[in-house]
C-alpha cells in the first residue's frame, strides 16, 4: 500500500479499540460516537482484507491477524509522535530570526528588541537586514516591511501610515520617495540617499529637507536632532511586521509580536 493511501484515521481508531478491547472506551478516548468507532474498524477491515475484532461472552478479542500488525503500528505512532515534537521545536526555541530595513532597526526596532530581551534574558536575535529577504532561504520568524499591507502574509501594522517632512532647503530623495520628480526626474534631484534613515540623517546635517515615515523619524524629533517642517499627513505605506501562518501561529512569535505591538 502507498503511504499516501494509508488510512491514518482509521488505524488511530483500531489503536485505541485495541488498547481498551472496547469500542465504548475508545470513542471515549477519542471524542466521538462508538458508532463512529465501529464503522471504521469495518472500514479498515474491508481494506486489509481481514477481521480485526472477535466479540466473545467475555468482550472483544483480538484476532491473530490483528496481533500481528499491533506492535508495529504502535511503533509508528511513537515515531509520528517524535516527528510532530520534532517539527514544534521552533515554537520554544529561544532564538528569534528577523529580517528588517537597517534603518528601521536602528531607529526604532533595537530599542525593543533590547527591552524584550531584558524580560526574556534567555533568547537571542539573529537580524538580517534587508525587508525583501525569502521568509524559507533565511529560515526567517519574522520581518518588518515598509509596505501597504500584508499581502499573502499574516501581519499587523507597527504604527501608522503617514509620513513627515523634516529639514529645510532642496529635497532630499530616497528609494521611499522621490518627490517631487517622481521615478522619471529622480536624476535631477541635487541629494539622493539609499533610505529614510538616511535621508532624515541628511536632513539633520542641514543638507535639505525630506518626508519620511513618521514612525523613523519620531526618536530624532523628540530629542531635538531634526527639525519638522510640516504637520504629518497620510501615507501609502507603513512598517508592517510579517510572516507566513505557520510561523505567525507560534508561541514565541504571539509573545514578540504581543510586545512590539502593545500600546
Amino acid at each position: 500500500m502507498k503511504r499516501t493511501h494509508l488510512p491514518l484515521n482509521a488505524l488511530r481508531v483500531f489503536d485505541a479499540a485495541a488498547r481498551h478491547l472496547s469500542f465504548t472506551r475508545a470513542a471515549d478516548e477519542l471524542a466521538v460516537t462508538p458508532a463512529a468507532v465501529g464503522q471504521q474498524i469495518r472500514a479498515l477491515e474491508d481494506l486489509l482484507g481481514v477481521v480485526l475484532f472477535r466479540r466473545t461472552s467475555k468482550g472483544l478479542e483480538l484476532t491473530d491477524e490483528a496481533n500481528a500488525g499491533l506492535e508495529a503500528l504502535r511503533t509508528g505512532f511513537f515515531h509520528f509522535e517524535d516527528a510532530v515534537q520534532a517539527m514544534q521545536a521552533g515554537q520554544s526555541s529561544h532564538v528569534y530570526t528577523i529580517a528588517a530595513p537597517r534603518d528601521f532597526v536602528v531607529a526604532w526596532l533595537a530599542d525593543r528588541l533590547a527591552a524584550f530581551r531584558a524580560e526574556n534574558p534567555q533568547i537571542r536575535y539573529v537580524l538580517v537586514d534587508g525587508e525583501m529577504t525569502d521568509f524559507t532561504e533565511a529560515n526567517l520568524d519574522l520581518a518588518v516591511r515598509l509596505a501597504e499591507g500584508p499581502g499573502d502574509l499574516e501581519g499587523v501594522a507597527l504604527g501608522p501610515a503617514e509620513r513627515v517632512t523634516v529639514g529645510d532647503g532642496e529635497w532630499i530623495a530616497w528609494p521611499g520617495d522621490l518627490a517631487p520628480w517622481g521615478t522619471e526626474g529622480q536624476e535631477s534631484a541635487p541629494i539622493i540617499v539609499g533610505d529614510a534613515g538616511q535621508a532624515i540623517a541628511a536632513a539633520a546635517a542641514g543638507m535639505g529637507r525630506a518626508r519620511v515615515p513618521s514612525m523613523l523619524a519620531s526618536g530624532w524629533i523628540e530629542q531635538g536632532r531634526v527639525v519638522v517642517s510640516g504637520p504629518a499627513e497620510p501615507a501609502r505605506l507603513a512598517y508592517w511586521l510579517v510572516a507566513p501562518a505557520p510561523q505567525w501561529r507560534q508561541k514565541k512569535v504571539k509573545s514578540l509580536v504581543a510586545f512590539l505591538t502593545q500600546s
